[in-house]
This record gives C-alpha cells, structure tokens and sequence, in this order.
C-alpha cells in the first residue's frame, strides 16, 4: 500500500540518519501502476489527461466520488523519490510559480507566538515535515535546531493519535476517498483511517455547537461547486504545520470543484478575527483521480510502523542530547 510506503520511507530516513540501517539502491524503487507515468525524482511527470467532463449524480450536482492524491499524477507513489516531489509542481498541491498562496495576516500576538514555537526551527519547506525534506542537511544544523526539528515531529497530532480534524483533513495527506449520495458527502482518509460525514443539503449550523475536532460541518451548492461550512472546531487542531493554534471562533469554509472526470480543486478560506486581521484564503489545492484500482492503505498511531517511527525519533533525539554543545 503507498500510504505503508510512505510510513516506511520516513522511518527508513530516521534510521538512516542514526546510523543504523543502510538502505540499499534497488530498495528506493517503486513500481507505479501500469496506467501511470513514471516519476524519477529529477524529470517532471505527465500529468493526466482531463479524462472528459466530471460525472453527475441523478440530482445534477458533479459526483465528486473517487480515491484522490494530490497533484496531477493519479497516485502516492511519486512523492517518494528523491526530493519527494519538490522540484516537480506535478505533484505538489499547487504550483506557487502559477498561483502562489497568500500567507496568513496574523494579529500581533499570534505573531509572537508563532516565533516563539520557530524560535529554533530552520526555515520549513514547501511541502512534507521538516526533518524528512531536509535529508542530509538535517545533520549539519547546530544542535538547538535538530532538537526543536525533533521535538517538533513528535507534537504532530498525527502522531500523538488526534485526529487532524478541519480543516487539516481536507489536505488528503497519502490519498483521501470521497462518497458522495444525494444530501451526503463522506470523506474518508489514510492517515489514522479518519473521517466525517456531512449534511450537504443546505441545512443551517445548529446554534452555540460543542467544539469538536471536525467542527460542526453543514454544506450546500454554489452552482457546480460544493461548499462545506464549519464552526465549533476543537482548539488542538492545527490549520497546518506552520499554522498550530487557532481561536474558539475559527470558521472554515471550503469548496470542492470537480473540474473533469479526472481532477478536483479544493480551496479552503479561514475566518478567525481574534487571531487574523483579516480573512485567509489558500491558494487552489489540486487533486487527481487514482489511477490504479488499489483501495487506500492502512496508516494509524500506534501500529508497527508509527511506533517505529516514534522509537527512532526518541532514539535520535537522545542521540542529539548527548552531542556536545556547539561553541
């Protein structure tokens, strides 16, 4: 399963970096569906075709229902060479060349509370968590700097077993499955086998709505695109790995654009006037339908796999405290 694959690769660059296992050239090939272009870590991917006009259920609405990944290729897998995709705007969630997203306008104080959670940390990457982006640079930043890397890994809510609630769910981290019926969209996704169930026919919030990590979601019809709203969103959820803490009166809107059979656009909009100064709008998130027939794969917190990764990050980070101090 890619989602396995994806675990494993994290795990494997952990160890790598404590010296205990080498991983051997023929064990970094993946083998991609027959359907697929082939994705090499340096020449950009094809992407799909549009694949024709999107599916409409007997109600008229577009069916957004499929097994997506993120960015144009169809499948997981290209994300897991070389640079995980980075030098490639074909399976990154967007191109920032082509529509570059806006960063948030935090109020004074979230500011100060953002620095002080980087204080150490090196500048974050485009995509993917820090430490396993910065491969073997990772060894040659001070001390302070791999200890907050570290430290931060191991808070990710993913990791602790919290659901990544609104509206980090949207982001499909290693594929999402979407089913939609009439009146109903059910969202399931990979990572600790999420999901949520939501109204999509048109009905209002409820009024003062107990906080819940995947807020109180109601959705409705703006002509072809689907408009989920939220409110009521548990205050441990985190809006990305930058962007860790929100206020009680956080409020997410998103939409979902089938634009072809074979792509949909997700665009997520965040209105939270206690800690922004004014609203924040991502730019337009790509996905493509999965081109192979595999269902999506098995990742969850505390399995095999996760505790692994979480042992090694403990392992790495006592490695890290004995080091001296740098002058």
């Amino acid at each position: 399963m890619t989602g396995r694959l994806a675990n494993g690769v994290v795990i494997v660059g952990i160890l790598a970096l404590l010296g205990m296992v080498s991983m051997p050239a023929a064990a970094q090939k993946t083998t991609a569906p027959s359907s697929a272009p082939v994705y090499g870590g340096k020449v950009p991917a094809k992407p799909l075709p549009d694949g024709g006009p999107a599916p409409r259920l007997a109600d008229g609405h577009p069916d957004l229902t499929g097994i997506w990944f993120v960015g144009l290729l169809g499948r997981e897998d290209a994300t897991l060479l070389g640079t995980r995709g980075a030098l490639d705007p074909a399976v990154m969630l967007f191109d920032p060349k082509v529509t570059p997203e806006e960063k948030p306008s935090f109020q004074p104080w979230a500011i100060e509370k953002i620095k002080e959670h980087n204080r150490n940390l090196p500048p974050r990457p485009a995509q993917g968590r820090i430490i396993d982006a910065l491969g073997n640079k990772f060894e040659k930043l001070p001390k302070a700097e791999r200890l907050a890397v570290i430290d931060d890994e191991m808070v990710h809510l993913s990791r602790i077993c919290l659901p990544q609630g609104v509206p980090g769910i949207g982001a499909g981290s290693h594929g999402m499955q979407l089913v939609q019926t009439p009146g109903v969209l059910v969202q399931l996704v990979e990572q600790n086998h999420d999901y949520r169930v939501i109204p999509i026919d048109g009905r209002a919030h409820t009024k003062d709505p107990d906080p819940k990590f995947n807020g109180e979601e109601v959705g409705h019809w703006d002509g072809d695109t689907l408009v989920i709203d939220t409110i009521g969103i548990d205050e441990r959820v985190w809006n990305n790995d930058d962007w860790t803490f929100h206020s009680d009166e956080e409020h997410v809107i998103e939409r979902y654009t089938r634009t072809s059979r074979n792509f949909l656009i997700y665009q997520i909009t965040v209105e939270d006037p206690k800690e922004l100064t004014k609203p924040w709008t991502s730019a337009p998130h790509r996905f493509s339908l999965s081109v192979s027939a595999e269902p999506l794969g098995e990742w969850y917190c505390g399995t095999k796999g996760s505790d692994e990764e979480l042992t090694a990050l403990k392992q790495l980070r006592e490695k890290t405290l004995a080091e001296p101090d740098d002058k």
